[in-house]
């Protein structure tokens, strides 16, 4: 029997249409729990459906970021993941004055990673967010921006022939901790001890005001975002 957090994720995939046969994907890996599921579940996808569709995980290093978590690399490479290591320097690139933000590192980060997309033939780079993030987004961009507008479910890019993919996007984030959990690699993930998210973690608390932390009603208001086409 699969996992439900698998389920949410065919439906996910199933419904944006995130991998058509002969998808090639790169997923952009952190070290953490969404990026380490989000592995899991195409590792498992490829052995349920014998899917025409190959993906490979890319770490990027940054000057200030520890190496990739080699316990954990140990549990990829047993499912017969590719790995590769792109560094990049983050902080060297920064302006001079300016504080390293989350903003300018995640930007570097996913220039690196489009970059390296194009240049080995990739169509996708598959992100690790979950619902939970992309209500924040959704709550952040309304309250701070004054616009309706979220992260994509399914993004493609006008001027590059590589499209963004969500596979977690009905995925609760209490839903993916007890599955990192359940699985036994929830102590090895990690987060960026660098980051400063004050701004996320507001969203974050009126998200959970809003729907009392309840994953219905997260769901439903990911429908009214989808209804609305925001996704």
């Amino acid at each position: 029997m699969q996992p439900k957090v698998f389920s949410l994720i065919d439906k996910a995939v199933t419904e944006f249409n995130l991998i058509p046969n002969g998808s090639k994907i790169v997923v952009g890996s952190s070290g953490g729990k969404d990026s380490t599921l989000l592995l899991e579940y195409l590792a498992n996808r490829k052995k349920r459906f014998s899917s025409d569709f190959s993906f490979e995980a890319v770490y990027i290093q940054t000057d200030f970021a520890p190496p990739f978590n080699a316990e954990l690399l140990k549990i990829i490479e047993n499912w017969k993941i590719p790995f590769c290591t792109l560094n990049v320097d983050a902080l060297k690139s920064s302006k001079d004055g300016k504080k390293m933000s989350c903003y300018w590192c995640s930007t570097r980060r996913r220039s690196a990673l489009l970059d390296f997309a194009i240049k080995n033939g990739f169509d996708s780079i598959a992100l690790g967010h979950h619902l939970d993030d992309i209500l924040e987004t959704f709550l952040m961009n309304s309250l701070e921006k004054g616009v309706l507008s979220t992260m994509k479910v399914r993004f493609a890019y006008e001027k590059y022939p590589v499209k963004i993919i969500r596979p977690l996007a009905y995925c609760p984030v209490n839903m993916i901790v007890e599955h990192s959990k359940n699985s036994g690699w929830k102590e090895i993930t990690c987060t960026c001890s660098y980051q400063d998210n004050s701004g996320r973690k507001s969203a974050r608390k009126k998200l959970d005001a809003l729907t009392f932390g309840n994953e219905k009603s997260k769901w439903r208001l990911f429908s009214a975002l989808k209804n609305a086409s925001l996704l």
